[in-house]
């Protein structure tokens, strides 16, 4: 039987986030078709920038309240979050037939991975073992609330901290769906 959506908690949803996102990059190494390509990166981008900040709104302050490594683990995975914003910004610039665009794929997927793998067999048990399953629900539940207002697009330059994205993030995200709406792209 399938778990209802109340069940999920915000460690089911970030891991599903984690694999969603990967097997959209394996999509498009193996597809040929340009357009497909492009359409399929610029989903994937606006997927992972959107988990990145929620993360960073709502995971990463528990992470620092309730595990006890948890400032540094915060800390290292926003910087890993800064290295994927600096990839994925460049591979916005860059047509899916040109060469450039498969290497920036990879190392798009080699840091995902990496990261993903970090909060998966790190973080993300510590958590389940000490915050309580209510509160996991709840943080779910505010994450899928602020991914329909986060933003689309990757900003390197912007600040990776949970003040900034409550107070500006939500303004940046409207931004980049308007962008996204005039331009086409997909979200």
């Amino acid at each position: 039987m399938a778990q209802q959506r109340t069940d999920i908690d915000v460690i089911d949803e970030l891991v599903t986030d984690h694999r969603e996102a990967l097997q959209l990059l394996g999509r498009i190494v193996s597809s040929t078709d340009v357009d497909e390509r492009r359409e399929l990166a610029d989903t994937v981008i606006s997927e992972v920038v959107r988990h990145s900040v929620v993360e960073e709104m709502y995971v990463y302050p528990a992470m620092r309240e309730y595990l006890p490594d948890g400032e540094q683990a915060a800390k290292h995975d926003t910087e890993e979050h800064q290295e994927l914003e600096k990839v994925m910004k460049q591979l916005e610039g860059v047509q899916a037939a040109e060469p450039r665009f498969d290497a920036l794929i990879q190392e798009m997927t080699d840091k995902l991975r990496h990261h993903a793998h970090d909060e998966e067999t790190e973080q993300f048990p510590q958590l389940r073992e000490r915050v309580p399953r209510d509160e996991l629900i709840k943080l779910r539940e505010k994450v899928d609330s602020a991914k329909k207002v986060a933003p689309t697009r990757p900003h390197p330059g912007a600040p990776h901290s949970e003040l900034f994205h409550k107070i500006v993030g939500p303004g940046v995200g409207m931004v980049d769906r308007l962008r996204d709406k005039l331009t086409n792209r997909p979200h």
